[in-house]
C-alpha cells in the first residue's frame, strides 16, 4: 500500500476559492478506496480548525519549524475515511478573509512566509522530524502554494517522490528578492534554471523543475501550456520537461454532484427520466423572480467574474440574447466593474436575468439542474468542473473550444452524432460565443434531438474511479525514477 501525503492549500468543505478544492477532496477519496493510504495536508485556517476542534479531531504532534511552533491536528475529511492533517500555526494561518488575501481582496504580505512553512512542515513530516510515525513514500503537491516542497527535498537523501500538478499555471506564487532572502533559502537556487523568473521569485517553478512526475488537470492543458500563448513564460521550461508531464482529466464528486440524489435541488431525476428537471427549472425561476414563461432556453452561468472566464464576451452577448426571449441567471463575483454591469443589465431586463453576487453552494446546484442551457465562454480553462457538472445533470453546455472543455464538450458539427453533447466555438469572440448560444437556442426547440444531446451527456462517465487508476501509475513512474536516482 503505497502512502501518499497529498499537500494543498484548500479542500472542500472545508476551505474552497476554486476547483482545487474540489479535486483535493475527491481525489484522495478515490486514491484512499482504492487501497492508497493517503492523508491530506492542510494549513490549519480558520474554518479548518473550528470544525478539528468541534468534532472529534486530536493533536498527533507539537514541534518547532524555525521560528515557529506548530501542532499538527488529525481528523477525517467530512463524508470520507480520508486523514486529514492540519498545520496549526496561528500568526501564519488564524487570518480572516480567504486563504490567500485579506476581506479587502489584497494578498497577504507574508504568503511567501506562510507557505514556505506549510513546505517546510510537509518536508518534516516525509523525513520523519515531525514525530508522526508515518513516512510518506510520496508526496503529491498541488500548485504554487506548495512548489517549494520538491525544492527542499530535493537534495535529501532517500527522499519521498514528489509529484507536482499544476491546477492553474497563471498563478505562479511570485516574490521579490529580498522575499528569498528573507526566507533563507540557498543562493544558488537563485538561477533562471531553479527558482529566478525574470528577476522574481517563482513558486512554481520550484514544482515544475524539482518534481519527478508533473501532471495537469486536463490532456489539451498540458500541450497547451507548452505554447507562449499559454505558457506565461514557463513554456520552455514545460517543454523541456515534457517526458514527465501527464494531462490527466479531473473527475467529479458523484456523491454530491448527481440529480439522482442532489439534496440541494427541489425535486430528482435521471437519464432515463427527465421529467423532474422541469421541474428543477420551474422552481428555479420562482426562487429567482424570472418569468414563468417557456418556449425559450434559459441559460446558466456559474464562476468568477473576471476575463478569463470570459464575462465580458457574455456581456456583449446577454442583450440580444434576453431581446430574443431568451432568459438567464448569474451567480459569482469578481471584478467590480463587471459585477455593475450584469446589476445593470438585470435592471433593464427585469424578469428575464437573475443576478447573484457572491457563492451559494446550493444554488450552484439549483442552476446546474434548472437551466437549460451551461455557459463556459472561459478565454483559456486548465480542465473546468462545471461543465461536467451540467453533463451530468442533463444541461447543455456552451463552451469555448479550449483546454479540458474541448476534451469534455463535442460539437454535432464535429463529431459523430452519437457522441455529440453540447456546443463549442473556436474564437474568444462576442461572435463565436453568440452563433453558438444560437445554434444551442435552435436545436432546443427540436425536442428529440435536444433530448439525444441530453442522453450523450448523461451516460458518459465522470467519477474519479478512472483518473485515480492513472495517478497509480503515475505514483509508480515517480517512485520508481525517484530510487532510480539515489
Amino acid at each position: 500500500m503505497t502512502r501518499v501525503l497529498f499537500a494543498t492549500s484548500e479542500v472542500f468543505p472545508l476551505v474552497k476559492t476554486g476547483g482545487l478544492a474540489d479535486v483535493s477532496a475527491s481525489l484522495p477519496d478515490a486514491l484512499c478506496r482504492s487501497g492508497i493510504d493517503v492523508k491530506i495536508l492542510l494549513p490549519g485556517y480558520p474554518a479548518a480548525m473550528a470544525a478539528v476542534r468541534d468534532g472529534d479531531g486530536e493533536r498527533i504532534a507539537r514541534f518547532s519549524a524555525g521560528f515557529h511552533r506548530v501542532e499538527l491536528w488529525q481528523t477525517r475529511l467530512p463524508g470520507t475515511a480520508v486523514p486529514l492533517w492540519l498545520v496549526d500555526c496561528p500568526e501564519m494561518f488564524d487570518r480572516p478573509g480567504s486563504p490567500y488575501q485579506d476581506s479587502e481582496g489584497a494578498d497577504w504580505w507574508d504568503n511567501a512566509h506562510r507557505y514556505h512553512l506549510f513546505a517546510r512542515v510537509a518536508c518534516m513530516i516525509a523525513l520523519g522530524e515531525a514525530g508522526v510515525g508515518w513516512l510518506p513514500e510520496l508526496i503529491h503537491c498541488n500548485d504554487w502554494q506548495t512548489g517549494l516542497i520538491p525544492v527542499l527535498l530535493d537534495p535529501i537523501p532517500n527522499r519521498p517522490a514528489t509529484v507536482f500538478t499544476i491546477h492553474n499555471l497563471s498563478y505562479q506564487g511570485l516574490f521579490s528578492h529580498e522575499t528569498f532572502r528573507a526566507l533563507g533559502l540557498p543562493d544558488h537556487l537563485w538561477r533562471f534554471d531553479r527558482l529566478e523568473f525574470y528577476d522574481q521569485l517563482s513558486f512554481i517553478k520550484g514544482g515544475l523543475g524539482f518534481a519527478d512526475q508533473l501532471t495537469t488537470v486536463s490532456p489539451s492543458y498540458a500541450r497547451e501550456i507548452q505554447s507562449p500563448a499559454f505558457g506565461y513564460g514557463l513554456d520552455g521550461l514545460l517543454r523541456f520537461r515534457q517526458n514527465v508531464l501527464t494531462g490527466v482529466l479531473n473527475g467529479i464528486d458523484t456523491r454530491h454532484w448527481s440529480p439522482a440524489s442532489d439534496e440541494h435541488i427541489p425535486a430528482r431525476y435521471s437519464q432515463g427520466d427527465l421529467a423532474n428537471k422541469g421541474t428543477c427549472r420551474k422552481w428555479l425561476k420562482k426562487e429567482l423572480g424570472l418569468e414563468a414563461k417557456d418556449g425559450q432556453p434559459l441559460l446558466g452561468f456559474i464562476g468568477r467574474l473576471v476575463e478569463q472566464k470570459g464575462i465580458d464576451l457574455l456581456l456583449q452577448v446577454l442583450p440580444t440574447a434576453l431581446a430574443q426571449g431568451m432568459q438567464a441567471v448569474i451567480l459569482g463575483s469578481g471584478q467590480h466593474s463587471y459585477e455593475q454591469e450584469l446589476l445593470a443589465l438585470a435592471a433593464r431586463f427585469p424578469g428575464r436575468i437573475a443576478v447573484t453576487l457572491g457563492y451559494d453552494e446550493g444554488l450552484a446546484h439549483r442552476i446546474t439542474a434548472g437551466a437549460d442551457i451551461f455557459v463556459m465562454p472561459s478565454r483559456f480553462e486548465p480542465c473546468g468542473l462545471n461543465q461536467m457538472y451540467s453533463l451530468c445533470y442533463g444541461t447543455v453546455p456552451v463552451v469555448h473550444r479550449v483546454g479540458g472543455l474541448q476534451d469534455t464538450v463535442f460539437d454535432p458539427r464535429d463529431v459523430d452524432p452519437g457522441e455529440a453533447n453540447g456546443f463549442c466555438f473556436d474564437a474568444p469572440s462576442p461572435e463565436g460565443l453568440a452563433q453558438a448560444i444560437q445554434r444551442a437556442a435552435t436545436l432546443f426547440r427540436d425536442r428529440r434531438a435536444w433530448r439525444k444531446l441530453q442522453d450523450h451527456g448523461m451516460a458518459a462517465d465522470y467519477s474519479w474511479q478512472q483518473r485515480a487508476q492513472t495517478y497509480e501509475g503515475i505514483y509508480r513512474t515517480a517512485l520508481a525514477g525517484a530510487r532510480a536516482a539515489r
